[in-house]
């Protein structure tokens, strides 16, 4: 099932509800229950016929919509059973299965390996900065040696 939120949910419920006593809604009183927003009408629609809880009726006209929409015994059964607002709860409920979802495994997956290449690039940061700093320690160490050839010499040229 697509992810859907709870307001999605109630809203699918209110739908399956506003079907009523004849069973069938038309496609005025669907666009009224969505306040004439078609493409949101449309969309829960499909949502509704995707999951085989109503069945399309009458021609679609000019229209996106069909003329009448009609319950299955599906659908009844399954609003009864708490609808999609109960599928919804129980769903996040659900201890958390091995990452969840595909989708969320492969989002995780990006974000892991995003955080995986940023680790690489200071790694390699961090490596570089460390071998400046052995590089200034072996020339740090080379002119104190010098210095005290040097001071060698010196001290012992005056000596003769």
């Amino acid at each position: 099932m697509t992810e859907l939120n709870e307001y999605e949910c109630e809203l699918l419920d209110a739908v399956l509800e506003a079907f009523g006593i004849p069973d069938s809604l038309t496609r005025l009183q669907l666009l009224e229950l969505f306040g004439q927003d078609e493409a949101a009408a449309f969309a829960m629609v499909q949502i509704l016929l995707r999951e085989g809880l109503i069945a399309e009726a009458g021609k679609h006209g000019d229209f996106e919509l069909p003329e009448k929409l009609v319950l299955k015994p599906k659908g009844e059964k399954f609003l009864k059973e708490g609808g999609f607002t109960r599928r919804h709860r129980l769903e996040q409920e659900k201890p958390g299965e091995v990452g969840g979802t595909l989708a969320k495994l492969q989002q995780q997956n990006m974000r892991l390996q995003n955080l995986k290449l940023s680790a690489e690039s200071e790694r390699g940061d961090l490596q570089k900065s460390i071998n400046k700093l052995r590089s200034l320690q072996y020339i740090r160490w080379a002119l104190i040696l010098l210095a005290f050839i040097v001071g060698y010499f010196i001290g012992h040229a005056h000596k003769h």
